[in-house]
């Protein structure tokens, strides 16, 4: 079996690569693994996850009706078995629009493994029928997208089932009456909102001196503070895990560090320490594709490898793991396939971390531009300023804009309140088309809403804020440049 482009890994990278392959007229084979098109993001991670924390979400905010509002609804009950199966079925609708979008742009799909046996040669593995007799699969060119999966250390995997990832997490099995996340970043934030909002008691312990490493402090800040509320102030930061143990029906813990001390017991344990590179086992020793130490397949602005026949997008070639960074990645690399002039080269990718309340950012960062000793003004618009937020009952938040003192070029952007990963995309377009703040500040936008402290923060900036005083710029602009 031979196909002029093959592309191996059905997630979000992959599935458009094939797609936009396909489209440009190129014959193209899609090899993955799992029975069904989506890769983690579709099947086991963004989106089951965001569709359980929709749930999280709403009943926090029954929570809040209750508490701030007087309208009380009593106590929720949680039905496990529907709530699994309505997460399912968010799961089979969207992957099986990507198969029958597949079929119709005739994009031939084989379940199977591919493992690499020469730089133009794949060694299928598998049970699927459909494979061809002599499990060999030719082409002219592979667009490598095998993703990433979560990362175990050797010393917290203890065999048992009452240790587990990412993936575990969403599979539902119960609601645990303890939990313990290892990890403060956004895969343990997130879960772990989930399941205190579903009943369990939740700890999280971070090693480093903060929660989210990576993202300006001043963001975190107010998810800190509503978490430990949230979790009763069981966040241990600077605190290691120092041994995991099976106890009956139950893991106990080994804590060291200055707020956590000894040994405690939990039903079960979440390890979300990260996520490594799926490039193992691939076959790419023989191949010329080039792999640091960390695992990451090493490409180019246009996603080639050091060998010419392939390309690698996604998670398996470096950071930020993101899904709509592998889409993007993914085009790219059908179009440099199909002869066009393409590179990958944003100068923003926005990250959003869906917490309640959810963090975004994209551009440059308080804490890279200090670390780089770059110039920079940041220009802050308190929620507390804000009708909508006000109205609510919503002001923790905050919209920060990073702006270039000497051309008021837009450098970065970050937001934390609730629907701040909906609000970040305006900035990333105004990074990407070169705004300047002025260009936001003179954009009319729709009160009230959240949107409307963009151009607040822009307006913040020059000294012209209605709602926040602050001296005028001396060369505050008048209309956009």
């Amino acid at each position: 079996m031979h196909s002029s482009l093959v592309v191996l890994g059905g997630g979000p990278g992959g599935y458009a690569a094939a797609f936009l392959a396909a489209d440009e007229g190129l014959e193209v084979t899609l090899v993955e693994a799992d029975r069904r098109l989506g890769g983690t993001c579709l099947l086991r991670g963004c989106i089951p996850s965001k569709a359980l924390l929709h749930v999280a979400r709403v009943l926090g905010e029954v929570e809040e009706l209750g508490h701030d509002w007087g309208v009380r609804l009593g106590a929720p009950a949680i039905d496990l078995a529907q709530l699994r199966q309505r997460k399912e079925k968010v799961i089979a609708t969207l992957a099986d629009g990507l198969r029958q979008i597949a079929k119709r742009r005739k994009v031939r799909v084989l379940r199977a493994r591919g493992v690499f046996e020469s730089s133009t040669q794949l060694r299928l593995e598998g049970d699927d029928p459909e494979l061809p007799p002599e499990r060999t699969l030719t082409f002219d060119h592979c667009i490598l997208a095998t993703g990433s999966v979560p990362a175990m250390p050797p010393a917290l995997d203890i065999g048992s089932d009452r240790v587990i990832d990412s993936t575990g997490a969403l599979e539902l099995r119960d609601i645990p009456r303890t939990l313990l996340v290892i990890g403060g970043g956004y895969i343990g934030l997130e879960l772990g909102t989930v399941y205190a909002r579903l009943g369990s008691k939740v700890t999280v312990v971070e090693l480093l001196d903060g929660l989210l490493p990576g993202a300006d402090r001043d963001l975190v800040k107010p998810l800190h503070k509503r978490l430990a509320a949230l979790l009763e102030d069981r966040i241990y930061l600077n605190t290691k895990v120092g041994s995991l143990g099976l106890r009956g029906d139950e893991v106990e813990v080994a804590f060291e560090g200055p707020g956590k001390f000894g040994t405690e017991r939990f039903e079960r344990v979440l390890v979300a320490v990260g996520r490594r590179p799926n490039s193992r086992g691939l076959g790419l020793e023989n191949t010329q594709v080039q792999v640091d130490s960390r695992g990451f397949i090493q490409v180019d602005h246009q996603m080639r490898t050091a060998d010419p026949h392939i390309l690698a997008i996604g998670d398996v070639c470096g950071e930020p793991m993101l899904a709509h960074k592998a889409t993007h990645e993914g085009r790219v690399a059908a179009e440099v396939v199909a002869g066009k002039p393409a590179l990958f080269e944003p100068r923003a990718i926005p990250a959003v971390i869906f917490t309640d309340p959810e963090i975004a950012w994209c551009g440059l960062t308080e804490e890279q531009a200090r670390r780089e000793g770059r110039a920079y003004e940041a220009a802050v618009y308190p929620w507390a300023a804000s009708g909508r937020a006000i109205a609510l009952g919503r002001t923790e938040g905050l919209t920060k804009l990073l702006i270039d003192p000497q051309t008021d070029r837009v450098l970065g952007a970050g937001i934390v309140g609730p629907g701040a990963g909906e609000l970040i995309a305006e900035v990333a377009l105004a990074i990407e088309m070169g705004c300047e703040a002025a260009d936001l500040a003179h954009t009319i936008h729709p009160h009230p809403t959240l949107s409307e402290t963009v151009m607040n923060a822009a307006e913040v900036y020059f000294g012209t804020a209605t709602e926040v005083y602050k001296p005028r710029r001396p060369a505050a602009a008048a209309s956009p440049k």
